[in-house]
């Protein structure tokens, strides 16, 4: 089901995505432990995740249903290939018959702004920005702020990668 077809789940203009507000996630050391997510598997091509607007209407749903939205939204994304990747959607506790995934440790975040084809250039930002602070990646991922039609909306399509150290 698309998002559009959902009900209001969020407090928001739209009624979907949140307004992001980039100051508390540029250059930030975020530390979670046992955070939890809904844990989903997408199929792509070359990185370009295939059904992403049913898998998040479908999981968004079920999400909503069990009374598990998080207070502040968060979608991960993690590319474990051309082909494949996970996306890991906060929640506030478990949804039943849904997998779940907890996430621990300390990243280091950093906020772009563009287009979504922008994220190789973004990433190898992030490298730099990781090395500059004398750590190393672990594993990198991309929160995603809002949805393309929220980022329409808003004029802004922000992107945080969150590099774990």
């Amino acid at each position: 089901m698309p998002m559009a077809k959902l009900t209001k789940l969020y407090d928001s203009e739209t009624g979907c995505c949140k307004r992001f507000d980039p100051a508390p996630w540029q250059n930030k050391t975020i530390k979670w432990k046992n955070k939890l997510f809904l844990k989903g598997g997408l199929t792509c091509f070359f990185y370009m995740p295939l059904g992403f607007d049913s898998f998040m209407g479908r999981n968004m749903e079920r999400i909503a249903q069990a009374g598990a939205l998080a207070k502040t939204p968060i979608l991960l994304y993690d590319a474990r290939s051309p082909f494949g990747a996970d996306a890991y959607i906060a929640i506030g506790k478990k949804v039943p018959g849904s997998p779940s995934s907890r996430i621990s440790g300390t990243f280091l975040s950093k906020v772009f702004e563009g287009e979504f084809r922008d994220s190789g250039k973004w990433a190898e930002e992030m490298k730099k920005f990781v090395a500059s602070k004398g750590k190393e990646i672990k594993k990198l991922y991309f929160y995603y702020t809002t949805c393309p039609s929220c980022a329409k909306v808003y004029g802004k399509n922000y992107v945080v990668l969150l590099a774990q150290i």
